[in-house]
């Protein structure tokens, strides 16, 4: 097994750069290059579903991308320990009746010794805004990387 650094246990630097990382590749899109962060047997909480295994992981993100269109997120470290790492987050996207979405959302991530996430758990908010009131688009700019996401 090949390792994914930054490995635990984290410091601060090296947790954030993990934030990053992962919000680069949630960014993307790609349900198989997300899902390999995550190990062989990961499992997850996203909201009200529990998934197992990287091939659940997949078939949920891809689900998840064909609804929720022009998907762009938002991470930032809240805490770390060890091999754990709280985030929050904010994403924005609209569904197929052009209603945007702003999701708030507060993740639990335990990583393996190999840097391989083991375990998420994602607690996660809807609020409908108007397109007018967007923020987030696409990918973080390098400009922005490290700045603090809004509250509202």
């Amino acid at each position: 097994m090949s390792d994914r650094p930054p490995l635990p246990p984290f410091t601060s630097e090296t947790a954030a750069q993990k934030v990053q990382a992962a919000e680069d590749a949630w960014n993307t899109r790609d349900p198989q290059r997300v899902a390999a962060a995550y190990t062989e047997d990961s499992v997850w909480r996203n909201r009200d579903t529990f998934l197992s295994g990287r091939a659940e992981i997949v078939a949920f993100l891809t689900r998840k991308w064909e609804r929720e269109l022009d998907y762009a997120l938002r991470k930032s470290l809240w805490a770390f320990d060890g091999n754990r790492i709280g985030v929050r987050f904010q994403y924005e996207c609209h569904d197929a009746t052009g209603q945007w979405w702003r999701s708030y959302g507060n993740e639990l991530w335990e990583f393996d010794e190999h840097g391989l996430m083991r375990r998420r758990e994602a607690s996660i908010n809807d609020v409908a805004i108007d397109e007018a009131d967007r923020r987030i688009f696409g990918p973080r700019p390098e400009s922005e990387r490290g700045v603090e996401i809004p509250l509202q």
